[in-house]
């Protein structure tokens, strides 16, 4: 392997070895696909992501993102990066910053799992929505640009950018809540009683699905944009393994559930007040959205509608949570605080359930 360390690559690590490969194979790829390079490769492995490995490779004076499929049983649909390479590409030339595809490639033989290759962005990632070491300024325009985007990106017409045929059409919602009960039953390792009622409510409560289809990212939040290293502008959107046709609001609403977690079920903005959140720059949820709907040409969204999407969401990233814990137990986990951030599941689907109760008591 390469000699990178995290004192040349700030938030990478060696790579680990249930996620090593040929790097002399990757070189020949690189060199057939991309374009020659001198010098050696140099790979170290980025410390975040809980789904697909992701590299840092430096070819010379060039560098390169990998992100790879994870080696071992999968779970059916999971882990689809070839569907990464292709809606990147496809939004290459529209309003949302995507990084540069440069190859794909799928054949296992090279270094074990089908893989691309994109350009290295680089920039600021925030971990903490909260922001900390911020003016209230300087978070009310890195949020306004975060809702900018999102916005700009379920304004996207499908079809002129080749992605007509990118997710099924019709009934998004009710195949989504059937596919992540399907995800969650594959990975379970332990009985959710919450988890349960979820499955045999969701169903049940279906909101009509009304919207035309959309490019939907399926889990845009703070930590998966590239920023400007000086400036509040987005450079770089990235993880797109989720991304699909589906109904906008339900991907909006899985953004917005940054400000219904806290700090028991993930990186959020639910411990903090009103007043909190003012004082800090950071505009309320309903604030949010408002802004997001003036964006894409909404009057507004209903009040139990809106409930429904955030209860599916975090049913969603319940089920989500279970598979990482899943591959943790495997020992193919992409990051090795995955069995820690797993936990957050059972937390979540308790969360999702009560707030369905209060929707029924008041709908």
């Amino acid at each position: 392997m390469g000699d990178l360390n995290d004192s040349v690559f700030s938030g990478t690590r060696p790579v680990l070895p249930q996620h090593a490969f040929d790097e002399g194979r990757l070189a020949d790829f690189i060199r057939t696909n991309v374009g020659p390079f001198a010098g050696n490769l140099q790979v170290a492995q980025f410390k975040g992501g809980q789904s697909n490995p992701t590299f840092l490779v430096q070819a010379g004076s060039e560098r390169f993102v990998l992100r790879r499929k994870p080696p071992g049983a999968l779970l059916p649909s999971a882990h689809a990066v070839e569907r990464e390479h292709r809606v990147m590409s496809a939004l290459a030339a529209t309003d949302v910053p995507v990084p540069r595809t440069l190859a794909l490639c799928e054949d296992p033989d090279v270094i074990g799992s089908t893989f691309f290759l994109m350009a290295h962005v680089p920039g600021r990632i925030f971990w903490d929505p909260a922001l900390p070491g911020h003016t209230p300024v300087e978070r009310r325009a890195l949020l306004d640009e975060l809702n900018r985007v999102i916005a700009a990106l379920h304004r996207v017409d499908p079809a002129a950018v080749g992605l007509s045929d990118y997710g099924k059409p019709g009934a998004y919602l009710a195949r989504q809540v059937a596919r992540w009960t399907q995800q969650y039953r594959a990975a379970e390792t332990e009985r959710i009683e919450a988890v349960d009622r979820l499955i045999e409510w969701l169903p049940a409560h279906l909101p009509p699905d009304d919207a035309p289809p959309a490019i939907v990212h399926g889990d845009y939040r703070l930590d998966n944009v590239i920023f400007h290293p000086t400036e509040s502008r987005i450079l770089a959107v990235l993880d797109w393994e989720l991304s699909t046709l589906g109904h906008p609001l339900v991907d909006f609403a899985y953004h917005c559930m940054t400000w219904r977690m806290d700090g028991h079920t993930g990186r959020g903005l639910g411990d903090l007040s009103a007043l909190e959140l003012d004082a800090l720059g950071i505009p309320s949820e309903a604030h949010y959205v408002s802004q997001y709907c003036e964006r894409t040409g909404r009057t507004g969204i209903p009040g139990a509608t809106w409930s429904y999407y955030l209860i599916f969401n975090l049913f969603r990233l319940t089920s989500i949570l279970q598979g990482v814990t899943r591959r943790a137990l495997q020992g193919n986990a992409a990051s090795a605080e995955a069995l820690t951030t797993g936990q957050r599941a059972r937390p979540l689907a308790e969360q999702a359930w009560r707030m369905a109760q209060d929707l029924m008591r008041h709908p």
